[in-house]
């Protein structure tokens, strides 16, 4: 370290995607719990009976507020976490090409995606009903792209440790099983032509699909400790000689 510089202890960053994955689902969990209580959805196990969506357990009076207080702040997070991402991987030796470069768009407009999605939920009317389709379809859409281009860059580069490669090579089984949703939602209903079996299985996707985006940003946080990434200051003192 050169004379008249001090540097500042590590800043560790892997809380940010640790809140950034635990926030949506804590306030998924306690809205549907609480909308239990008050008598505004059912009780079912919604991964495999799919009789409630995410939304609808989150629409109404106290589960509302909550959600929402808890879900907007998860959005700045996951988008502050994507902006970090390229820096993480080029730490790891990744080289910076164009989907590393696209990261830090990708997931501003993810985040402003749910942003608006918590925003607008409780509301009714045509915008509520556009964000519904549209919002939470761009939001999973560019997470997924986003994931996809971390976990595979992640698994090339750590190659050192064995633990470190299998997260990452199961991570990536993930992400891929998020488009298998996707066709799932759409092929299925050709052969259950049932408006309620439909609806379940739509339901049970967005819960899938929640896990998937939780179980990401987990694992990017166990990373980022495990590797060290962190920020540090450096600022630079007034030496003898120096003008000013």
């Amino acid at each position: 370290m050169s004379a008249g510089t001090s540097t500042s202890p590590v800043c560790a960053l892997w809380p940010l995607p640790l809140l950034a994955g635990l926030l949506p689902l804590l306030a998924t969990l306690i809205a549907y719990r609480l909308s239990i209580q008050l008598g505004l959805v059912p009780e079912c196990n919604p991964f495999f009976e799919g009789c409630v969506s995410i939304s609808r357990a989150a629409r109404h009076d106290l589960p509302n507020i909550l959600f929402r207080g808890l879900l907007l702040p998860a959005a700045v997070l996951q988008s502050m976490c994507w902006l970090l991402c390229p820096g993480w991987l080029r730490t790891l030796g990744a080289a910076p090409d164009r989907w590393q470069r696209a990261l830090p768009a990708l997931g501003v407009v993810a985040g402003v995606c749910l942003a608006l999605y918590g925003s607008f939920l409780g509301t009714d009317g045509e915008g509520y009903r556009w964000m519904r389709r549209y919002g939470v379809a761009f939001y999973f859409g560019l997470t997924c792209i986003g994931m996809l281009v971390v976990s595979d860059q992640m698994r090339r580069q750590l190659r050192d440790g064995t633990l470190a490669r299998c997260i990452a090579a199961v991570l990536l089984a993930l992400c891929a099983l998020l488009p298998l949703l996707g066709l799932a939602h759409l092929l299925l209903p050709l052969w259950w032509s049932e408006p309620a079996a439909s609806d379940a299985l739509e339901n049970a996707t967005e819960w899938w699909g929640g896990a998937i985006f939780t179980a990401f940003f987990i694992v990017l946080a166990w990373a980022w400790r495990s590797t060290g990434f962190g920020l540090q200051l450096h600022s630079r003192g007034h030496r003898p000689g120096d003008p000013g």
